[in-house]
């Protein structure tokens, strides 16, 4: 019954609420300092309990591809609400101070930082990509981002 409210309370929330404050620290930003598993295991969780997809996002703060997109999810304020509504983002750090290989080493590799993948609830990965394809001239590009919400954010 806990879930089942949970799952009705999230999937009424207007868009405009502030998602910010509800968003796991496991979604903010990269951590060496995180542990990718313990995470992982409570963004599945999360996951089951309002019938979200989890979206895992591996780079970190060197790779300015990472901080471009986080300074475009912080000034489309519509997308950010949106990949939050309809996935778990599962933030993994990868660099010279903690690379997660053990973590990592169950996913396909990735080609390029930042990389994304998207699990179902159970786990299974059903897409794994650079966010190359979220770029228009050289920038990420709302329209590309809206069409990639829409399209992986139903289970």
């Amino acid at each position: 019954m806990k879930q089942h409210v949970l799952s009705l309370v999230f999937c009424f929330l207007p868009l405009n609420v502030n998602i910010a404050s509800s968003v796991p620290t496991y979604s903010q930003h990269y951590d060496p300092a995180r542990d990718p598993f313990a995470d992982g295991r409570a963004a599945l969780q999360l996951a089951q309990q309002t019938g979200r997809r989890v979206l895992i996002e591996v780079g970190g703060n060197w790779c300015s591809w990472c901080l471009q997109l986080d300074k475009f999810l912080a000034e489309n304020q519509s997308i950010y609400e949106q990949l939050h509504r309809y996935f778990v983002v599962l933030k993994v750090n990868v660099s010279e101070q903690n690379d997660n290989a053990e973590f990592m080493a169950g996913f396909p590799k990735p080609l390029g930082y930042p990389h994304i993948y998207i699990a179902k609830a159970d786990g299974t990965i059903i897409f794994s990509k650079d966010t190359a394809q979220l770029l228009e001239n050289s920038r990420y590009s709302v329209t590309r981002f809206q069409q990639f919400i829409n399209k992986w954010k139903h289970p």
